[in-house]
């Protein structure tokens, strides 16, 4: 198969899939003809096409997909004028708190906020798949351990775990760090945590629209902040 054909069926692959494809999604197309080097080559030409246009292809955590640029969603949310789920302050900083120091239990997350944490929030966040239990601390009671998805990176629109929302202009790496010191040592976990819920819950931060089919349909409308003046561990 010629290059340029390659080339014009992986992006009618990746224009139709209603999921990011990796690349061994990819090889598949090739009757696994086609090398890693190779696709990725063509992807770098395929992203380099769409420059200009409302349309990227971008790489995500599971893989490549196009999807409308930022300046394009005033327009898309027309199409889709439901209003966006809305979570509480409680669930945004349960979700930081995991993204940040995963892997965690229900016990370190109550630790770091100071309150017990509700079932219905973890319910919230594993039927939200941005997170999953990957294992059990061995401690009595073998505790669940927490962790984020590729699901949660692709809506962030980010590759790995070191791509998050800096908090408050702290890198990752320091915010990490952070929060492996003392939970609750001068609130300073705590303050973390709710700023980390405030970085996480910036419209900026998530893809907009997938390009699901030709006609490019809006995804799901990013979560809102729900600004509790008491603060409640209610769903």
């Amino acid at each position: 198969m010629q290059t340029d054909e390659t080339k014009r069926v992986l992006e009618t692959a990746l224009i139709c899939a209603s999921e990011p494809l990796a690349l061994r999604e990819m090889r598949v197309l090739f009757d696994d003809g086609v090398d890693d080097g190779l696709l990725r080559a063509l992807l770098a030409e395929l992203a380099a096409d769409w420059q200009g246009r409302g349309v990227e292809l971008v790489q995500l955590a599971s893989g490549w997909r196009f999807q409308s640029r930022p300046e394009m969603r005033v327009f898309l949310d027309r199409l889709n004028p439901e209003k966006p789920p809305r979570y509480s302050r409680a669930v945004l900083e349960t979700l930081a708190i995991i993204a940040y120091r995963q892997p965690v239990t229900r016990g370190d997350i109550e630790d770091i906020r100071g309150v017990v944490v509700a079932t219905p929030i973890i319910k919230q966040l594993e039927d939200r798949q941005w997170v999953e239990v990957i294992g059990h601390r061995d401690a009595p009671g073998r505790p669940a351990l927490y962790a984020t998805t590729r699901h949660f990176l692709d809506d962030l629109g980010v590759t790995t775990l070191a791509d998050l929302p800096a908090l408050d202009g702290v890198a990752s790496a320091q915010t990490l760090a952070l929060l492996d010191g003392e939970a609750g040592s001068d609130g300073q976990a705590e303050l973390i945590a709710d700023q980390a819920a405030l970085s996480l819950e910036a419209p900026e931060a998530a893809p907009d629209a997938n390009l699901e089919s030709p006609t490019c349909p809006p995804s799901e409308t990013e979560p809102t902040l729900i600004a509790d003046e008491h603060r409640t561990d209610t769903a």
